[in-house]
């Protein structure tokens, strides 16, 4: 259901709109919480709300939502304090704690019609923070349950802005939170809703309207072009393999990106079959792709200056009398061959796949995107993603999710664990040394770039939140990368 909500800009007096909610902060200032933003409100309506801060022992931790009764100094029905954590180090910092704290308030204002945002804006990075988090909190899987609906209309308010850049501001902010909307929306789709035919479909229809092209290529197709790796994991499944192109070429692009995304539309292990506890996530195997798909979007709308190709390397590893078996060796686009030793580790095969294809048409650089690795969670947990590849471009994307909001950690790429990966059958295993396996898997798509400059971000762990809802996280797909991406393609760049 994302997508009908009104974002606008007010500077209006916060205690004199006629709202249903009125969200202002409070920050955790060592001991003594106080009220943050809202400047416009009279010095007795901000004496009312320090009050009941203190009555009812707010902290001002991020996450924190405490809901009232607005009282009769403000023409809200509702007063929302919202915590924006302690002062930050940094502009970062600060503006992902706004991010969070607008993200928080609209999450527990579901079935709000109408709500107001007084947080701290002193600028357009402020506005464009304090945007992305009340619409990313306002998600609701579009086509879940019926349930309590988002918040209908919600009023930024931000009297030091003026009023055009500001515009831009939230329609920067509207196309991201629409990305992060579109690529959550397809993790949580059940796996027989979304495979790779229907992916596809999807890749079509979202694309309509845009300057995007699209072209795919079905299982006969990639037979034909020797797409080994897409062609082995899927043929356990009764529903074929798909690669998927999306095309952005604006007039004057300064650089050409390829993205690459992982595209599992489910994952049962393959003949190397998992643990049924181990399959209950594994519709979100596809995160990468979806992430993909929506940045490509995205960045069309947002008319940037840069030309984007998008890879979606779609396939369902099922087990089944033709699926492929361990020891089986196939041969990836360009010629190498690999010894799947293991049919679980079968995203490194279709990206292997995508990289060779994308790196054909010559990009500047090209990054991959994929929950790729188990061994991503044990080294970094489920909140950290983990970026690998040359040193410019993966410092570009730390540098990037540093801006967006997002946590990525740079990780090594080791070249004492290539060998791990030799086998006399092949030139390459899809498999070596267990520990580092998230290295090792890196190691095994770096031998698909050949020298174009490349990332690869593993965000196996973030991709799906299994736990409870947090800030502006939903329980199930997060939307991961998106974000980095968009900031990545439109901001500061090295590659």
């Amino acid at each position: 259901m994302h997508g009908v909500t009104e974002l606008k800009l007010s500077t209006k007096d916060p205690a004199r709109l006629v709202t249903d909610a009125l969200v202002v902060g409070v920050a955790a200032d060592g001991g003594a919480p106080r009220l943050e933003g809202a400047e416009g409100l009279s010095r007795s309506a901000r004496a009312g709300i320090e009050r009941a801060i203190t009555l009812l022992g707010v902290t001002g931790e991020v996450g924190e939502v405490t809901r009232v009764p607005a009282g009769g100094e403000l023409k809200a029905d509702l007063l929302v304090l919202t915590g924006t954590g302690a002062p930050a180090e940094d502009a970062a910092t600060a503006r992902e704690r706004l991010r969070r704290a607008a993200g928080a308030a609209l999450a527990a204002l579901a079935g709000t019609a109408r709500a107001a945002v007084a947080l701290p804006i002193a600028d357009l990075d402020d506005l464009r923070a304090v945007a992305e988090g009340a619409l990313l909190g306002n998600y609701r899987f579009s086509e879940g349950p019926a349930g309590k609906v988002p918040v209908e209309t919600i009023e930024l308010i931000a009297p030091s802005v003026r009023a055009r850049e500001g515009k831009e501001a939230i329609a920067w902010a509207v196309a991201v939170a629409d990305a992060v909307h579109g690529t959550r929306d397809l993790v949580n789709l059940s796996p027989n809703r979304l495979y790779p035919e229907s992916f596809a479909e999807r890749a079509t229809a979202a694309v309509r309207g845009t300057k995007v092209k699209v072209s795919i290529l079905d299982e006969k197709d990639l037979r034909a072009g020797g797409y080994g790796g897409l062609v082995g994991v899927g043929q356990g499944s009764a529903r074929g393999p798909r690669l998927v192109k999306l095309s952005y070429r604006p007039a004057r692009a300064r650089r050409h990106v390829a993205l690459v995304g992982k595209g599992i539309t489910f994952d049962s292990g393959g003949l190397s079959l998992k643990p049924a506890k181990g399959m209950e996530a594994m519709k979100n195997d596809m995160a990468g792709a979806a992430a993909v798909l929506h940045t490509v979007v995205a960045a069309a709308r947002l008319g940037l200056p840069v030309a984007v190709t998008g890879w979606l390397a779609l396939a369902e590893n099922m087990p089944s009398g033709s699926a492929q078996r361990p020891s089986d060796v196939i041969t990836i686009r360009g010629g190498k061959t690999v010894e799947v030793l293991n049919t679980d580790a079968e995203g490194r095969l279709v990206m292997a796949d995508a990289l060779v294809a994308a790196t054909e048409e010559g990009p500047d650089a090209v990054i991959d995107i994929a929950t790729l690795t188990g061994a991503q969670m044990v080294a970094l947990g489920h909140q950290v993603s983990a970026v690998m590849g040359s040193e410019v471009v993966r410092e570009d994307v730390v540098a990037s999710a540093g801006r967006a909001g997002e946590q990525f950690w740079p990780m090594p790429l080791p070249d004492e664990l290539r060998a791990s990966m030799n086998t006399p059958m092949a030139d390459i295993a899809n498999i070596g040394d267990r520990f580092g396996g998230m290295l090792v898997a890196g190691l095994f798509l770096r031998e698909f770039v050949g020298d174009t400059p490349w990332a690869h971000l593993d965000i196996a762990g973030p991709a799906f939140n299994d736990g409870a809802p947090r800030h502006y996280v939903p329980k199930g797909g997060t939307g991961v990368g998106v974000r980095t991406l968009l900031e990545l393609l439109s901001g500061p760049h090295s590659a």
